[in-house]
């Protein structure tokens, strides 16, 4: 498997049979020149992870890709008049090539209870090759090979970062969601995953380029 790391949210995940983009949101850049799609995958309708001003572009140069979305943003996928191909509930699987695609999860983490909490749906690859969890800390039934580990948000701490990771027990933890640490915060949430986390490999990826995992 390979991914690519748009930053943020957006990755995009090739296999042997399909090429899979997670979460074109306003945060991540160079994902608009991707082309050869099987899916866009869509976890939560935040603009983080839906960036609705360059979403039709993309869904235009990719006419062969389905458009698989969380319940509340298929409502705004048909305000940009782009109707999703799937809406995604928990326990649904997709199969794109030879590749399969698991809806888990169901809701977006707690920001503050005066807040609501929109439906996320976290993405399962091949029974757990890949795990996208969105903006919520599902720990998925399947073993998980590579895990998108969130990083910082307004809804997340460092101490549920590590459970997180405990719980899934990846080979892999790849950072995503991480645009709003500074390179001083990076390293020191790493510095914590490697104090308590040792028994999953932590890997920065470098932006916009393919790497093998």
């Amino acid at each position: 498997m390979q991914i690519v790391h748009f930053g943020h949210s957006c990755v995009l995940i090739k296999t042997d049979s399909a090429r899979l983009l997670f979460d074109p949101g306003t945060f991540s850049n160079g994902f608009e020149q991707t082309t050869g799609l099987s899916a866009i995958l869509i976890t939560h309708k935040h603009p983080d992870h839906l960036d609705g001003a360059r979403l039709p572009a993309l869904v235009e140069a990719n006419p062969d890709a389905a458009l698989v979305s969380d319940e509340d943003s298929a409502a705004e996928l048909e305000k940009l008049g782009l109707a999703p191909t799937s809406v995604a509930r928990p326990g649904d699987t997709f199969t794109f090539g030879g590749t399969s695609v698991t809806a888990v999860g169901g809701r977006h983490a707690t920001i503050h209870e005066d807040l609501p909490t929109p439906a996320n749906a976290g993405y399962v690859v091949d029974d757990g090759a890949f795990y996208h969890p969105g903006d919520a800390l599902f720990v998925p039934e399947q073993r998980i090979d590579v895990l998108g580990l969130p990083m910082s948000a307004p809804w997340l701490k460092t101490g549920e970062i590590i459970d997180f990771v405990r719980a899934v027990g990846p080979r892999v933890a790849v950072p995503i969601h991480e645009v709003l640490l500074s390179e001083i915060g990076m390293r020191a949430q790493q510095n914590w995953l490697s104090q308590l986390a040792p028994d999953s490999e932590f890997r920065p990826l470098p932006k916009g380029e393919p790497v093998d995992l």
